[in-house]
């Protein structure tokens, strides 16, 4: 399987340092060639993860996107959502005609708000069957210091996610196959809103034991999207079957790929959305901290388009109305929190 991979921030880079050092090659598109050249001369990524050194061996690095794609059999999309569109200008539906895609993106499209897979349905009739994701409690800091983490390949084939899945599986990341695929991306979505709550109440003071109540009703709120959506594993300790290959249980709400991206992505310290949010919390605007940051929080888009998806699906969420109410409608963080406050059990 010929790897590409499309992005080169911190996730991208990440990714990149996974499968080359399962040993295989990948073609990379970065965004200039002065990253092209650094890469090449310094064997790291100048802006991010400059820790994670690769063997330049297992690099062929693009600057055309159109070039890239025709290189490879698999396509690893790992840019932020906000920027998805702009990456793919130029390409067309024959260019991605018998490709496999494999977003690694937890966002949804802005403005359209709709999942990356509807996009992709819409601008290139990418079927589903030619679509998967790669999502769980892995942040990129973590990879490059070579910190042990699970990965989640999702799509509706699950003997394809595991030749996916492969490619990825090293010493220090164990890889995990579901065939939810809309689900993982909803979940994905909705943990960095979550996050973002974390961050506002640690900004303004609240303390660990608040924390521990907000994330777990966060949880609630999550799963009850979830099944409105029609998800169907949100039971937890119960479990329906088994991977046919590896004969682990099959994931329930409790899995990493569910229940543990919202607790990493809430509690740590690499959480971009935690700290977007902990800006906010300190009295930041969300124009400042936004230009404070090197990368982007998803959550704060996500925020936006689930309240509005959320229009049409029905579910109680009143904690993610909230949050929405913070970053897009000026309420004061303190007022949303004195909200929140009142429906946390």
């Amino acid at each position: 399987m010929r790897l590409g991979i499309i992005g080169s921030g911190s996730w991208a880079t990440a990714l990149a340092k996974i499968v080359t050092d399962n040993g295989n090659p990948i073609h990379w598109l970065v965004r200039s060639e002065s990253i092209r050249q650094h890469l090449i001369h310094r064997k790291h990524n100048p802006n991010y993860l400059s820790a994670a050194s690769f063997d330049i061996t297992k690099l062929h690095l693009h600057l055309s996107i159109t070039e890239m794609v025709k290189a490879c059999d698999c396509l690893v999309l790992a840019v932020p959502s906000a920027y998805i569109e702009e990456t793919l200008t130029g390409l067309t539906a024959a260019d991605l005609e018998e490709k496999i895609l494999v977003s690694a993106v937890k966002g949804m499209m802005p403005e359209r708000n709709i999942l990356i897979n509807e996009w992709l349905q819409e601008r290139f009739q990418l079927p589903l069957s030619s679509y998967y994701t790669v999502m769980g409690p892995c942040h990129a800091e973590e990879v490059a210091r070579e910190r042990l983490s699970y990965l989640t390949f999702s799509g509706i084939s699950e003997e394809k996610a595991h030749e996916v899945a492969s490619n990825f599986k090293t010493w220090y990341i164990n890889t995990l196959v579901n065939t939810d695929v809309i689900g993982v991306q909803y979940a994905a979505i909705l943990k960095n809103i979550y996050a973002l709550g974390a961050g506002i109440a640690h900004g303004l003071e609240y303390g660990d034991n608040f924390q521990s109540v907000f994330i777990a009703n966060c949880a609630d709120e999550m799963a009850g999207f979830l099944k409105k959506v029609g998800v169907q594993r949100m039971e937890v300790g119960s479990h329906q079957g088994e991977d046919p290959i590896t004969h682990k249980k099959d994931a329930n709400y409790a899995a990493s790929v569910y229940l543990g991206d919202l607790l990493v992505t809430c509690y740590s310290l690499y959480s971009r959305n935690r700290t977007f949010g902990n800006m906010i919390g300190k009295g930041y605007s969300v124009i400042s901290a936004q230009l404070e940051m090197n990368m982007v929080a998803e959550g704060y888009n996500a925020s936006r388009s689930i309240f509005l998806l959320n229009q049409q699906v029905g579910a109680d969420m009143p904690i993610a109305s909230a949050i929405y109410r913070i970053l897009w409608q000026q309420l004061a963080p303190a007022a949303g929190f004195k909200l929140i406050e009142e429906v946390l059990i």
